[in-house]
């Protein structure tokens, strides 16, 4: 569900600039696809970080959403936090920029 939304959001926003920037991209569906893949393939990476108990109990605390405890609130920002969602951030828009970025912004903690 994380996944999916911040795919979403890629694809929503940072897509529509990246496609902007250059001439003529809008007309090749096939750089969508590529993109999109791109960033599964990073999102894949950034999950591996997590064993399978942790990734099940992220995606249950997910779909849950609105309705979770104090202590599940706490276990979620645990697990999001292991993800390092900057190095994410991060590592997602370097795939995307045509240009490199500063490595403090690409850089992962683990």
């Amino acid at each position: 569900m994380l996944l999916a939304m911040v795919v979403r959001s890629v694809l929503t926003h940072g897509l529509p600039r990246a496609i902007a920037r250059v001439p003529g991209l809008k007309h090749l569906p096939v750089v969508k696809l590529l993109l999109v893949g791109e960033l599964a393939l990073v999102a894949r990476r950034h999950l591996q970080h997590l064993d399978a108990a942790e990734r099940s109990r992220l995606a249950a605390l997910v779909r849950r959403g609105r309705g979770l405890t104090t202590p599940e609130r706490a276990e979620l920002r645990g697990l999001v936090a292991k993800l390092d969602s900057r190095a994410f951030a991060g590592s997602a828009v370097q795939r995307l920029s045509p240009l490199p970025l500063p490595k403090r912004l690409t850089r992962a903690r683990y």
